[in-house]
C-alpha cells in the first residue's frame, strides 16, 4: 500500500488534525490493508433506509462515535451492547490501527468503521437513523482562529438533529473548560436539543457504565477534571 493510498482524503476543511503519527509496525500496516476494507462503510452507494443490514448480526439500534482515538470506549461499548450496531469514525491512521489490533484479539460483528471525515458519514446517513452520537475528548482547537474547526457548531448540530431519532442522545465529554462552555452555548441555542442535567453530578460524573479513555486518564493525571454532557433530541 502506498502512502497516498493509505492516507484518508481531506477534500473539505477538516475538523480533525494530523492524519498520521509514528511509522506503523508491519502488523499494524497489514491490519489496515487486510482488515479495514471489510469493516469500512461504503459511501459510494446511498445509505439503506434501515441500517441494521450493515452489521453481521441483528441489531435493534445504531450508535455513532466520532473520533474514537485508540478505540477503548468504542470497543468496550460494542462488546457490552451486542444488540446495538456501532459505527466508529477515526481519520488518524494510528488510532484506527490500535482498534483493529483490539478487534484481531476480540472480533465484534456489530461494528463498522470509517477512516475519513465524519461529516461525510453524517451527510450519508438517513434521517432519524441513530440512537446516540458520542463525541468524546474531541480536538479543542484552542486558538481563536481555529474555533471554526471545532466539531460542535451550528452546521454539525443540524446534522446531528437530522440523523438522531426523537429522544436520541448526543453525548459529549471534554476536559477543556472553554470547549465545554462552547458546547453548552451552541446546544442551548439549537432548537433540537435539551441538556439533561439537573444537578452538578449530572455533568461531573462519567456516563453510565463508562469504560474510560486514555485521553481521560491523561486529563485526570494532569489535574483537568472532565465534564460529561448529555443532550436529548427533541
Amino acid at each position: 500500500m502506498t502512502e497516498a493510498a493509505e492516507r484518508p482524503s481531506r477534500a473539505r476543511e477538516a475538523f480533525f488534525g494530523r492524519l498520521k503519527g509514528p511509522r506503523l509496525r508491519p502488523g499494524q500496516a497489514a491490519l489496515l490493508a487486510e482488515a479495514l476494507p471489510g469493516l469500512r462503510l461504503d459511501l459510494s452507494e446511498p445509505a439503506p433506509a434501515d441500517l441494521a443490514p450493515l452489521f453481521g448480526v441483528p441489531v435493534r439500534a445504531v450508535r455513532l462515535e466520532i473520533g474514537f482515538g485508540g478505540g477503548e470506549h468504542l470497543h468496550a461499548e460494542a462488546a457490552r451492547r451486542p444488540e446495538v450496531g456501532f459505527i466508529g469514525i477515526e481519520p488518524f491512521v494510528n488510532g484506527m490501527a490500535k482498534l483493529l489490533a483490539r478487534l484481531a484479539e476480540q472480533p465484534l460483528a456489530n461494528l463498522r468503521l470509517f477512516d475519513d471525515d465524519a461529516v461525510r458519514v453524517l451527510d450519508w446517513l438517513p434521517d432519524a437513523s441513530l440512537e446516540e452520537i458520542d463525541l468524546l475528548y474531541p480536538d479543542p482547537w484552542p486558538k481563536r482562529r481555529h474555533w471554526k474547526r471545532r466539531f460542535v457548531g451550528e452546521g454539525n448540530l443540524d446534522r446531528f438533529a437530522r440523523v438522531l431519532a426523537p429522544g436520541g442522545r448526543f453525548c459529549f465529554a471534554s476536559d477543556i473548560d472553554t470547549y465545554v462552555d462552547w458546547t453548552l452555548q451552541h446546544c442551548a441555542r439549537h432548537p433540537a436539543f435539551d441538556w439533561t442535567a439537573r444537578r452538578p453530578a449530572d455533568w461531573t460524573e462519567p456516563f453510565a457504565d463508562w469504560p474510560g479513555t486514555r485521553y481521560e486518564a491523561k486529563a485526570l493525571r494532569e489535574g483537568r477534571p472532565p465534564a460529561y454532557l448529555t443532550f436529548l433530541r427533541r
